[in-house]
């Protein structure tokens, strides 16, 4: 049988909601490959979100000139990102489709840029293999595929050819279909399944395991209810083997649940990565990068503190 509905309303969320694990589960993997770095990915690693569109949910227009968005990214780097993630195409629901020509304007100066100035790995978050191998010949080290290489029939096979980093997304359907997309009878497990089945087509094609992160898509064909199932079973995905990317930032489950406005939304943030990070997520792509990982460094700390007991007192 499926799981008890939860039901979500402006004073919070009723019914059964999963306990979270707090054993702090170890990660898969101790390492991402990504276009010849190593990124350790034993502690918190931070994604800096970067939208250059006009219509992002959250964002959307605030970094769409370049002087801006470099500004932006500064501030996210002497913040402790680690990763910044940049993209030229919203996937908020209802999104319609961005030509590769106009993503490739939005992103390729920033990129090129971005590349010159810091040494951490760029992210590029597109469906397009048009637009990765652009992206990629401009400094990005990472594709960032919320579609999970299914949306292009060309995108696997530019990922078997590169040597980046790929994330592997969970959606059903596109930003313009998949709020039809929902139907599930236990949410975790599906997902857990149905990336995997996208994490053996990757291999399949010649992509290298150790390129490969999944990422269970909050909200992205799921409901609010489902989501926050989803948040409280991410340690689910340990099975595939793979770092576990983990995006919640600002996201609508969690103003269902605060009744707040999408720039009130960090505390929410920041508690559904603790969740994630004690299940053993440890990529975690926020907009917010300075809290969450002062949160995320104290969560470390704890588990590093979390070990037999103290011996026994005189």
């Amino acid at each position: 049988m499926g799981a008890e509905p939860i039901s979500i309303s402006d004073r919070g969320v009723r019914g059964a909601v999963p306990n979270p694990t707090f054993s702090f589960e170890e990660p898969p993997a101790a390492a991402w490959r990504v276009a010849g770095v190593s990124l350790d990915v034993r502690g918190p690693v931070l994604m800096g979100i970067l939208n250059l569109t006009p219509d992002s949910f959250s964002d959307g227009g605030r970094h769409q000139d370049l002087s801006a968005a470099l500004a932006r990214a500064e501030t996210m780097v002497s913040e402790g990102a680690d990763i910044l993630d940049v993209g030229g195409e919203s996937t908020r629901p209802g999104a319609a489709p961005v030509d590769p020509t106009t993503q490739r304007q939005r992103i390729i100066p920033f990129i090129r840029e971005a590349a010159r100035r810091w040494p951490i790995p760029i992210s590029v978050d597109t469906r397009s293999a048009e637009v990765a191998d652009s992206a990629l010949d401009a400094g990005a080290r990472i594709v960032n595929d919320v579609s999970a290489l299914s949306f292009d029939p060309r995108m696997a096979a530019t990922m078997a050819d590169r040597d980046a980093g790929l994330i592997l997304m969970h959606m059903r359907g596109t930003p313009a279909t998949m709020a039809d997309r929902t139907h599930y009878r236990d949410v975790a497990t599906e997902v857990a399944s149905e990336l995997g089945e996208r994490l053996e087509h990757a291999q399949a094609v010649g992509i290298d395991p150790h390129r490969i992160a999944v990422d269970p898509g909050l909200g992205f064909a799921k409901t609010a209810g489902q989501t926050l199932r989803l948040v409280g079973s991410v340690g689910s995905l340990l099975r595939l083997g793979r770092p576990i990317v983990f995006g919640p930032s600002r996201k609508r489950f969690i103003g269902h649940v605060l009744g707040t406005a999408t720039d009130l939304r960090l505390e929410g943030t920041i508690a559904a990565c603790v969740l994630a990070y004690a299940q053993g997520a440890r990529v975690f792509r926020v907009h917010d990068v300075g809290p969450v990982r002062r949160a995320l460094l104290v969560t470390q700390a704890t588990h590093a503190a979390a070990g037999p007991a103290d011996e026994a007192r005189p």
